[in-house]
């Protein structure tokens, strides 16, 4: 175990090179939104656009294209960032949404060159609820591993018996969860942040974090079912299911 959960939690600034790898335009503001305005040295890598090929989200929200789609959530992005304060590098691959887990050999290639130097990098759980948290989660693992970066991650959102579970982690009894009540003014940030991504209003539903939440990267068995031990995605019909994901996965885990 790593000090560095301890260390996010504790709502003091930090000095170091810091990274945080998220898949989306909204990631940042959900589950890292705190931490990211008190890094004097950050690094924020988005791995998609957030606009998937199929077009029906587009569409939905009256966009006659998945470019102007994207666009729209690239402006609402930099909105966000602002509202946070941060004020660090920002980085963002451009693959479509739902298409990360095709990406995994030049995602990591990338990951390496771009987590070197980093003292920490925090990242998404491998918990099932979208295909792209988890390819985020299995990339940072590996890019980090070869560089022997510490990982940590925050928690976004699974299957649970109730049914979409936000903003808690799937419990591992080797890695413990260190975490905060976020300050009147931190949450009044975040709330604004969220916000600035008016496209997602209807899939985000409202929901608002009261804590930072950070515990080590867990030793992920990425070829075996998440931990919840199924995946929320495979709910809404999507041509990628989880099993179509751990198989492109478990091709991609050979020894580093």
């Amino acid at each position: 175990m790593t000090d560095w959960p301890a260390r996010l939690a504790s709502g003091e600034p930090l000095g170091e090179r810091v990274a945080v790898v998220v898949a989306h335009p909204d990631d940042e503001s959900l589950w890292a939104g705190a931490l990211l305005g008190r890094v004097s040295d950050g690094l924020l890598i988005h791995l998609t656009d957030g606009a998937p090929e199929d077009m029906a989200d587009a569409a939905r929200l009256g966009f006659g294209s998945r470019e102007a789609y994207a666009t729209k959530r690239a402006d609402e992005l930099r909105l966000a960032l602002r509202l946070l304060a941060f004020a660090g590098e920002r980085r963002c691959y451009g693959l479509r949404d739902q298409s990360a887990v095709e990406h995994l050999p030049e995602l990591v290639e990338r990951l390496m060159a771009d987590l070197r130097g980093a003292a920490v990098v925090a990242t998404h759980a491998y918990e099932g609820g979208h295909p792209d948290h988890d390819a985020a989660a299995l990339a940072v693992q590996r890019a980090a591993a070869r560089l022997g970066v510490p990982v940590v991650e925050f928690p976004g959102y699974h299957l649970s018996e109730q049914g979409r579970q936000w903003g808690a982690f799937w419990p591992d009894p080797h890695s413990p969860e260190r975490s905060r009540p976020l300050t009147e003014a931190e949450a009044a940030r975040i709330d604004a942040a969220i916000g600035a991504h008016a496209s997602q209003a209807a899939v985000i539903a409202g929901w608002r974090p009261t804590h930072e939440r950070w515990r080590d990267a867990p030793a992920y068995d990425f070829a075996a079912p998440p931990p919840p031990g199924r995946a929320l995605y495979d709910g809404w019909a999507w041509s990628l299911t989880s099993r179509r994901w751990r198989e492109i996965a478990a091709g991609e885990l050979a020894p580093c």
